[in-house]
This record gives structure tokens, C-alpha cells and sequence, in this order.
């Protein structure tokens, strides 16, 4: 019996590696840097009790502001990238907690500006602008400070809570070392004979196994082993519950959600709206379910069979220079200049490529001002892998478009928007591929990943969404929130979602606690919602050609946050306060599992 283990990074050929150097090229740099934004910090609160003095000062104001940015964005992205490749390496632990202090001590040095900017009366603000036409850039900036005014306290207060900063990080930080560092999988031994430990990076591949007995043995590894720590991850989560509940209360919010949807100035109804919509649709997820147990032939559906393959004889290996021809012919709809750089991006360093021990797990797309993108991922030479290739670059490349369009003011597009561009790229694939496919059982198979897709980033995000709003209620109400609380609620959403064939076994219970986006509240909802939009925008790019293409990329792409989110996808044709590009991606979820069950008779 031979054991299969993870490669060290050093083991790792560098042409898979992405190129950190292109943000600093020696460490000493970053912490140059850090002094400078350190210098900033003091230089900025040094504006006190000046902001109102002149359009010349809250300029300089501004300008010193976006500086301080620049220099910020760039500490913490390399900080924590460099972290997340090998998250056992104290030095950059250690850089990742300079930059959290640095971050806070830049928010108490600007504590007192948004008070500040709230307190300079209409008719003077107007009068600065006429004198400066450079401030105008920051009359978009201004008026967002203007929109918190109900939720803005005092400077003193201000300072406090940008003081508690780093405490009020601690659940996702404790959180997310032991999740990347500390907690350990069982091994298994696969159909080979060879012991393989399970690890984050290889647990969907595993439960994606025909081996029935393999991905029972594999999901109860996984529970079981967050079972065991179910009352110190429980903890961590309910203390970000009551983090959130203590900030919307100070800060003047209805609620949490209240409080972060503000943030992208996104209506409550649209979230509202998801849930609803998603509950409408959620029988044809059921049939869905029931013909996925019909075509594994088991007397009862468990949630260990929701990646099993119900289609045979097809290829699901891709490598990854296999991945990167495939991602970007299927973006080609998107235009010459799009492709161009996309590959150069694929080509030149943007990318992280695989698993090494004590990676961070999973995949995100992460850049600052100044500095192209990077990607880290987890690549597994499967299919969804190549999605989850289409989908991180469609993040790089929103940033590189937004970077390249816009100032570091307006430039980092809002969370509601992030998952847009990542998504349309997922859907152009999934098209490319289907379009092109000869082999019947082949297409069969692509339509389950097409349908899967749906289940996973729909529907599934919008459970989550649900799990942690009803949590946050609870807290808010001072309703009891246990493990015991937390655990039920999840159940019964999964017994809700995936309806009366599937078996939804006790193990689950414990999955909420392996979620990293629950510390990011309310972020997952956006999942849904940019699918949605992301459908929209594919359809209308294939149907309609380069117009559409000219407005997605130039009003969309381009944007940043230049407009408020809702008004930004709307200028660029889908409007999301409304329930309408939900509901249609839904049908178009519908209309492709009819098809699926007429090609399975």
C-alpha cells in the first residue's frame, strides 16, 4: 500500500505559481511600504478640525485619502497571498496581522473625517466645488458619506469602533487558521490501495467518486471530524453573530442585514426577493433530486450522492494547459481584447495553480490598485476545475477592466456586482461546450454540470443566505443561538431544499460549520443574485453580439463603483430590483432539466 500525499510548495514547478514579485519584489519593499502608510495615517489626522476650512484642504484631504489606499490595498493583498500559499509560514502570519494593525490604525486616523464631511453645510460644499473642478471627482465620494449620515456618529465614537477593529476580526481570523491550518481530515484508502488523507482541496473530488462506499466514508470523515470540534466552531460563528448585532445596534440599523446591505446601497427587497423566488422554483429542484436518485438506481438519495456522476463513459479529466485552451475559445463571443489579455493573464504569472500543503483552500481572484490581478486555485483536473478557471478569471478580469478605467477612488467594484462577471463567464463555457459537443452522453453529462451549477450557486447560496439571516434574527431578537439551534435550522433547510427523495443524513448538521463566507456576512446572497444577472448578460452577449458585448464590458466591466450597483448592471441592461432576472434564470434551470429527463427516458 502506497500514500499519496500533497506536494510541498517548493515542490511546485514555478510556471504554476503565481508571481508575487510583481508586486514586491523583496519583502524589505512591503515593509517600506508599510512605513509610508504608516507616515500617511499620522499626515491624515492631521486634517482634524480642517476639512471644512477650504476646497483646497478637503482636496488635498482626498488626494492624501486615495494615496493611503493605494499603499493599503497593496500591504494587505500581498500580506495575506503570500500567507495563503502556504498558511503554516509564521513570518507571513505575522505580515497578515501587521497589515490588520496597520488597517486599523489607518480607520482611527480617518475616524473623524465622515463626521467631519457631515458637518460642512450644503451651500459651502457646492461652493467648493465651483472653485475646484478636481474635488468634483469626489462629489460621487462625498455623496456617499452624505447617504450614512443617519448611521455616522460622532468622531470620538468613530475612533472607538475603528479601534475595536481588530477585535471584531477575531471570529474570522480564529476561524479561518483553524479551518486552513489546524484541522485534519481522516485518511481513506481509495479502490487502488493507496491511504490518502482528505483534504478540502480533494473532498468534492472524492464525493464526485462512482465508488459509493468511498463517498460515505469520505463524508462521514469530513462531519465527523468537525463534530468533534462542533462546540469551539460554534462559538467562533456565535460571536460573529453578536459582533454584527453590537455594530447595526451602535451604528443605528434596523439589523445586520440593514446594515451591510447599506453598504451597496442595496435594497432589503432584493433579497427578499431572491428567497422568495428561489422557494417558488424549489420543486423543480426536487425533481431534479428524484431523477438523480432514479439514475443511480439507490433505494435512497443521501447527500453524499449530490456529486456522484449519473452519467457514464465520458471524459472528466482536464489538465490545466488543456483547461486554459478550452476557457479562452469559449470566451472568444467576448471579443479580441478580452481574449488577449486573458491569456496573457493566464500566461504571465496571475495565476496560482495547485493544492501544496497548507494552502489555503478553495479559489478567489484578489488584486490591488496598480498591480494585475492574481488567482489563487486549487486546480484538480476536472471539469469543474476549468469552471472554476472561467470563473476566477472573469473576476481578474473585472478588475483589470475596473483598474484600467477608473481612479483607485472609484475603481474596487461593490461585493453585489462581484460575482457577475465570474458567472457569464461560467455560462459562455458551459454554452461553448454544449455547442460543440458530438457525443449524445456527452452533452448529457455537461447538462448535469449545467444543472449542477444551478443547484450549487442558485440554489444553494441562496440556502445559505437564508441560514444566516434567520441566525442573525435570532440574535438580534435574543433568541437562544446554540450549536444545537444552529445545527437544526440547517437540517431543516437542507430537508426543505432538496425535497422528499433525499435522505438528509445527520452529518450534515455539521456543515454550516465549514462555510468561511459566514464570516463574511451576507456576501452569499450576491452568489445568487449575480448568477442571475450573469445568465442574463451571457444570453444577450450570444443573442445580440457586439452591442452587447461593447456595453457589458464598457458599462459594466469598466464601471467599478463609479454608480450605485443596481444602477450599474441596469445601464448595461439587467435590472435586479426586481424579481424578473431570478425568476428567468430559474426557468432556464427548468427548461434545461425537462430536456435532461426527455434524453434519460
Amino acid at each position: 500500500m502506497s500514500e499519496k500525499r500533497l506536494q510541498k510548495r517548493d515542490e511546485i514547478s514555478d510556471e504554476y505559481k503565481w508571481k508575487l514579485e510583481d508586486m514586491y519584489e523583496t519583502d524589505e519593499l512591503w515593509e517600506a511600504e508599510c512605513k509610508k502608510a504608516s507616515q500617511l495615517a499620522e499626515e491624515l489626522s492631521g486634517f482634524k478640525g480642517h476639512l471644512a476650512d477650504s476646497a483646497a484642504t478637503l482636496l488635498d484631504f482626498f488626494k492624501k485619502q486615495d494615496e493611503l489606499s493605494y499603499y493599503l490595498e497593496r500591504i494587505v493583498v500581498y500580506a495575506n497571498e503570500r500567507s495563503h500559499q502556504d498558511t503554516a509560514v509564521s513570518k507571513y502570519q505575522a505580515y497578515v496581522s501587521k497589515a490588520e494593525t496597520l488597517t486599523v490604525q489607518a480607520s482611527g486616523a480617518l475616524a473623524f473625517a465622515s463626521p467631519e464631511i457631515l458637518q460642512i453645510d450644503d451651500k459651502r460644499l457646492e461652493s467648493f466645488y465651483s472653485e475646484s473642478n478636481e474635488l468634483v471627482h469626489y462629489k460621487r465620494a462625498i455623496d456617499e458619506i452624505m447617504r450614512q449620515k443617519a448611521h455616522t456618529l460622532s468622531a470620538a465614537e468613530e475612533n472607538i469602533l475603528a479601534q475595536c477593529g481588530e477585535m471584531a476580526a477575531a471570529p474570522e481570523n480564529i476561524f479561518s487558521m483553524f479551518n486552513n491550518a489546524d484541522i485534519k481530515f481522516p485518511y481513506i484508502t481509495d479502490v487502488e490501495g493507496n491511504k490518502i488523507r482528505i483534504t478540502h482541496g480533494n473532498f468534492i473530488d472524492f464525493l464526485s467518486s462512482k465508488d459509493r462506499s468511498l463517498r460515505k466514508q469520505v463524508f462521514r470523515g469530513v462531519y465527523d471530524s468537525y463534530k468533534k470540534w462542533s462546540n469551539t466552531v460554534s462559538m467562533m460563528y456565535i460571536s460573529k453573530l453578536k459582533n454584527d448585532t453590537f455594530y447595526a445596534r451602535v451604528r443605528k440599523y434596523d439589523s445586520a442585514r440593514a446594515m451591510y446591505l447599506s453598504d451597496g446601497d442595496i435594497p432589503e427587497s432584493v433579497y427578499d426577493n431572491l428567497i422568495e423566488t428561489v422557494h417558488a422554483h424549489l420543486p423543480a429542484l426536487h425533481r431534479y433530486m428524484a431523477l438523480r436518485k432514479k439514475l443511480l438506481g439507490v433505494e435512497h438519495l443521501h447527500m453524499y450522492d449530490l456529486f456522484a456522476p449519473i452519467v457514464d463513459n465520458v471524459q472528466t479529466t482536464y489538465t490545466y494547459d488543456e483547461a486554459k485552451k478550452l476557457v479562452a475559445k469559449a470566451l472568444e463571443p467576448m471579443g479580441d481584447e478580452y481574449v488577449s489579455t486573458l491569456k496573457s493573464g493566464m500566461e504571465s504569472g496571475w495565476i496560482d495553480v495547485y493544492e501544496n500543503e497548507n494552502k489555503r483552500s478553495g479559489a478567489y481572484s484578489w488584486g490591488a490598485y496598480g498591480t494585475h490581478p492574481y488567482v489563487l486555485l486549487n486546480y484538480a483536473d476536472n471539469l469543474d476545475s476549468v469552471f472554476t478557471l472561467a470563473h476566477e478569471m472573469g473576476h481578474a478580469m473585472h478588475t483589470y477592466y475596473s483598474n484600467e478605467h477608473q481612479s483607485i477612488t472609484y475603481a474596487g467594484y461593490l461585493i453585489f456586482v462581484a460575482e457577475v462577471a465570474s458567472t457569464c463567464n461560467e455560462s459562455l463555457l458551459m454554452h461553448y461546450m454544449l455547442e460543440n459537443c458530438e457525443d449524445e452522453n456527452e452533452r448529457k453529462y455537461l447538462m448535469t454540470h449545467f444543472l449542477d451549477g444551478f443547484r450549487t450557486t442558485l440554489f444553494r447560496q441562496a440556502q445559505f443566505a437564508e441560514f444566516e439571516h434567520i441566525a442573525h434574527r435570532k440574535m438580534q431578537k435574543g433568541e437562544p443561538v446554540t450549536k444545537d439551534v444552529l445545527n437544526e435550522l440547517w437540517h431543516e433547510l437542507n430537508v426543505q431544499y432538496y425535497g422528499p427523495d433525499m435522505r438528509v443524513d445527520d452529518e450534515i448538521s455539521y456543515e454550516w460549520m465549514r462555510i468561511p463566507h459566514f464570516y463574511t456576512p451576507y456576501y452569499v446572497y450576491q452568489y445568487s443574485t449575480g448568477y442571475s444577472a450573469a445568465v442574463a448578460f451571457s444570453k444577450k452577449i450570444l443573442e445580440e453580439g457586439k452591442p452587447a458585448v461593447d456595453k457589458y464590458i464598457g458599462n459594466f466591466l469598466c464601471g467599478g463603483c463609479s454608480k450605485n450597483p443596481i444602477e450599474l448592471l441596469k445601464s448595461a441592461g439587467v435590472d435586479m430590483s426586481t424579481p424578473k432576472p431570478v425568476d428567468d434564470a430559474l426557468n432556464v434551470f427548468e427548461d434545461y432539466l425537462k430536456q435532461f429527463e426527455t434524453a434519460t427516458k
